[in-house]
């Protein structure tokens, strides 16, 4: 066994390379954070005759005891949404955006309350708990000033221009049940719904349990801003449990998490006749060309690898570079990725936090030790981490991954990397392309039109051109979702809001009939139409 190996198999006796972020003095704890009182009113209103508990990541120690819900109180929510949801479609689409304006000003200005509850319920760094805040804001404030646009009746030509009146309507479809995942607790959560509600839905939300306060607390400010309470439901509980009947209620169904689940939901959806968006899991892919500057390709390499402790289902996990640069840029990005700073206190300051729970942590350990087992070497990291807190792992680089190595093709999800070399772009798309996955990519390289001919030939249903991830998930006028294995639908931009709307067509025959009129018989009619249909395709009707 080489020192590698053994200090893989061996991690939780071996002190790591990582430093630890000092914790500042007076910094907030979790009894500071999570009272009775924001207990008590952050669960007002949930729909729950049992009792459940969440915890920290942090220290293992349970946070807050909240309602869990039973079948029969999903289906009491989901009453009491249909119940008030007609009022609030009936609004004017400039009053409901009106109250996602107002809720974008309320996060800004509360931030603290709710980077301290994501820190807590997640174990994420602060600034990567921030990124949640940025991405919420942003959405809440391009439907609030979009959505008048979106959804606004559409004129379109009608089968006989002027005898014909088209418009398009979209309506409501009623409501939304949403199932939101542990990683990104506001964002994945409030984050989708708002242009559900914009649009003119009720919500009947499924948090995690284990972060489930950071949605209840954007619940609370949304009700605050202006949302009817009733509107917004939530309930908490097991997702075998809970799961199936936020699907069995729905009129349209939004879901983010693993594809194996992700494919559970869709059947059930699909046995109603009901919608459904997916945004699943992904094996994300980034190519450092070899005209990439490498010390910024390194320096995004840590950003886009290791940010959530690489609990994002965007985050990149294969790292594809130019056996011409690799040599250079594997020593800049391990250089990079043992001076982060790991850290657990309610402050800007660690560079990385820590995993969520112990089936993360032992899916992130297990890949590691096979590799090493394997013939991998072990770049960096590949070291549990208790001296900092239980669930803490440091920010791992493998090289010399090769298939069957369960890390070369299953999504980890957690701070694990694994390094390619390769010699031509032909030879790089074909692998990045290679997995049942395609949600995201990233593109290295100083010529931008180069950059944009390799994106298009990826698989994937974003790519960003000298970033991981954040300018195409931030730029919310676009699409957002995966491809393949990787998810149905999007999230973003038009898609994301006209996803929760039925498209109605209403068409208004003015003068004459289309049939046989003015004395026409059947075979004059028929005659005149094709004379009419030629004529319209010399005019360049569309």
């Amino acid at each position: 066994m080489t020192d590698s190996q053994a200090s893989t198999s061996t991690s939780a006796a071996v002190v790591g390379t990582n430093p630890v972020a000092a914790a500042p003095a007076g910094a907030r704890t979790a009894a500071d954070v999570v009272t009775p009182e924001v207990i008590a009113q952050l669960t007002r209103g949930v729909v729950g005759s049992g009792r459940t508990a969440n915890h920290t990541p942090f220290t293992g120690e349970k946070l807050a005891d909240l309602p869990e819900s039973t079948p029969e109180d999903v289906a009491t929510a989901y009453e009491r949404a249909r119940a008030a949801q007609p009022a609030w479609a009936a609004m004017p689409v400039r009053a409901r955006a009106a109250v996602l304006l107002r809720f974008h000003d309320l996060v800004l200005d509360r931030q603290s309350e709710v980077l301290d509850l994501i820190q807590l319920e997640t174990g994420k760094a602060r600034l990567h708990a921030h990124e949640e805040v940025q991405a919420v804001a942003v959405a809440a404030r391009h439907y609030g000033r979009k959505a008048g646009s979106y959804l606004k009746p559409k004129r379109h030509t009608g089968v006989v221009p002027t005898l014909t009146k088209v418009t398009e309507l979209r309506q409501p479809r009623g409501v939304i049940g949403q199932i939101a995942p542990w990683n990104y607790p506001l964002e994945l959560s409030v984050g989708d719904a708002l242009p559900a509600f914009v649009s003119g839905n009720a919500v009947v939300m499924k948090p995690d349990t284990e972060t489930a306060l950071t949605a209840l607390w954007a619940r609370d400010l949304l009700i605050e801003a202006g949302l009817p309470a009733e509107v917004f439901q939530v309930v908490l509980g097991d997702g075998p449990v809970v799961g199936p009947e936020i699907v069995k209620h729905a009129d349209y169904v939004s879901f983010t998490g693993s594809t194996r689940t992700g494919r559970e939901v869709a059947q059930g959806a699909a046995a109603r006749l009901v919608g459904v968006s997916l945004e699943l899991g992904g094996k994300n892919a980034m190519l450092v060309l070899k005209d990439a500057d490498v010390e910024k390709a390194a320096a995004g390499a840590v950003r886009a690898c290791f940010s959530s402790a690489g609990q994002l289902c965007i985050s990149i996990e294969r790292l594809y570079v130019h056996e011409s640069v690799a040599d250079d840029f594997v020593a800049r990005f391990a250089a990079r990725t043992k001076a982060m700073r790991l850290g657990s206190s309610l402050a800007y300051g660690a560079d990385m936090g820590s995993l969520v729970g112990e089936r993360q942590l032992e899916t992130v350990s297990r890949h590691v030790t096979e590799a090493v087992e394997k013939g991998a070497t072990l770049v960096a990291g590949g070291v549990a981490r208790p001296d900092i807190g239980p669930l803490f792992y440091e920010p791992t680089i493998l090289d010399g991954v090769e298939a069957p190595m369960a890390v070369c093709g299953e999504e980890t999800f957690g701070p694990v990397v694994s390094v390619y070399r390769f010699s031509d772009e032909d030879e790089v798309v074909a692998l990045a392309n290679a997995t049942p996955y395609g949600l995201n990519s990233s593109v290295w390289t100083k010529d931008g039109r180069r950059g944009h001919q390799v994106a298009a030939r990826l698989r994937t249903g974003t790519v960003n051109i000298n970033e991981g991830y954040a300018p195409a998930y931030g730029s919310v006028q676009s699409p957002m979702g995966g491809m393949k294995d990787s998810g149905l639908g999007r999230r973003h931009g038009s898609e994301g809001i006209l996803k929760y709307t039925e498209a109605q067509t209403v068409a208004q025959q003015r003068l004459i009939p289309l049939a046989p009129a003015f004395g026409m018989d059947d075979a004059r009619y028929a005659a005149f139409m094709s004379r009419s249909l030629k004529a319209m395709k010399a005019f360049r009707l569309r």
